[in-house]
């Protein structure tokens, strides 16, 4: 649906320059959904992919089948750092290009090593573990793995609404494992946000990256510093401010480098000053 309160900021999603895309708006205590365009059409998210694949590794750590503490990859790197981007791996390659908490650099390579890691683990394929951690248990089964978990996860707007739900009130994890998810890890780390820039501190959690006060941001200036989520290159973003009780999902396929920064932040304060946050 796409009546009130939102009014104002479906007006500037109407003006994206984004042939085709789709999005939803959850808030408040049942989680009211509010949506706009073909939520069901389903699409690559791009690294929209890697805080849906670092749920399914929190489930593997409360079952114990892996720990947060495991040793992967370089001396001294360990699953907890490639989560949240600190093992010094390059953004493709297998080589280290710095040690383990030293900087934030981001790395699609340290997430298929975390894939690598909890398949020998568990003895289980990751796309199997990823179906039955999180996206059987969750509803979403429009949502699938089709290649790397770092960037080729397809899914539609309807099934990330069920992860926002997760995110803002977890029920694959528990309440300790979450937090430690969405707060900074390393957190004095400077690095860079692709696609934006350079931050100092740059905060990750374990699998989303935390808002912080990094400017300029893909989320508004509306939006609480302990705003967590991700965005993908495809031209795609997902969302959840804690302090606002509110969470976004929006799916296109416009690169984000020719439009991202330009009217992303203006949609999610539009939105944030809608219902009043």
């Amino acid at each position: 649906m796409a009546g009130p309160p939102l009014e104002a900021a479906w007006h500037l999603v109407d003006a994206w320059p984004a042939p085709e895309w789709s999005c939803a708006v959850v808030h408040g205590i049942g989680g009211e959904t509010v949506t706009r365009g073909d939520t069901s059409r389903v699409q690559r998210v791009a690294s929209v992919s890697k805080p849906i694949a670092a749920w399914a590794v929190l489930v593997a750590v409360e079952e114990g089948t892996v720990a947060l503490d495991d040793p992967v990859g370089q001396n001294g790197c360990t699953l907890a750092h490639l989560l949240s981007h600190a093992g010094g791996y390059p953004l493709e390659g297998a080589q280290p290009v710095g040690k383990p908490g030293i900087k934030r650099i981001y790395s699609n390579s340290g997430y298929d090593m975390i894939a690598s890691h909890l398949e020998a683990a568990s003895g289980i394929p990751f796309d199997e573990y990823l179906d039955d951690a999180v996206l059987s248990p969750l509803g979403m089964g429009s949502t699938s793995l089709r290649g790397s978990c770092a960037k080729d996860i397809w899914s539609s707007v309807d099934d990330l609404v069920a992860l926002i739900g997760e995110l803002r009130s977890p029920r694959l994890v528990a309440r300790e494992t979450w937090f430690a998810a969405v707060t900074p890890q390393f957190p004095h780390l400077a690095g860079i946000v692709p696609g934006i820039g350079p931050a100092d501190p740059c905060p990750w959690g374990l699998g989303p990256e935390i808002r912080g006060h990094k400017s300029p941001h893909w989320t508004g200036s509306r939006n609480s510093a302990a705003t967590f989520g991700h965005f993908g290159g495809i031209g795609a973003f997902l969302w959840v401010d804690p302090v606002a009780d509110v969470g976004c999902v929006m799916l296109s396929e416009t690169e984000f480098t020719e439009w991202g920064l330009a009217h992303w932040p203006a949609f999610s304060d539009a939105v944030l000053e809608c219902l009043g946050r």
